[in-house]
């Protein structure tokens, strides 16, 4: 009988032998504690998204109802066309128009309070507050 030596490779591994020292658990309580906190960041960039995203429609509207307001000389033409231009909150949403004489420039400014929605974040923020202007060339 040949004796047994650590390192050859035809020695028979014993099954179930670990390490003692706890890194396992030091890892397990490492994500738990990062974790929070990365789903904290990840519901910002939602957020982030969601006001990013009502920005470009607020934009949209204003272009929208400047065109309107151009065009169509009654009072709510314009908040008439931003409201069909882009899918915002009706009672969010304010449409200022300074009214010009025929060939001039009449500008509209768009305003919307953009709701913080998103779980565990939106209570923590207030409503930001969007703005978009656009000016046209009055054809009436």
């Amino acid at each position: 009988m040949s004796p047994v030596r650590p390192g050859d490779p035809s020695t028979p591994r014993r099954a179930g032998r670990r390490r003692v020292g706890g890194s396992a658990g030091q890892a397990a309580v490492e994500v738990a504690l990062v974790l929070p906190l990365l789903v904290l960041v990840l519901l910002l960039v939602v957020q982030t998204a969601f006001v990013v995203r009502d920005q470009v429609l607020v934009v949209h509207a204003a272009r929208e109802a400047a065109r309107a307001a151009a065009v169509d000389p009654s009072a709510g033409a314009a908040r008439r066309a931003a409201l069909a231009a882009a899918s915002l909150h009706p009672t969010r949403l304010v449409v200022r128009v300074t009214p010009a004489a025929a060939g001039r420039q009449v500008a509209v400014t768009v305003s919307y309070r953009s709701p913080t929605i998103t779980p565990m974040i939106g209570p923590l923020l207030p409503d930001v507050l969007l703005g978009g202007r656009a000016s046209m060339r009055r054809e009436f």
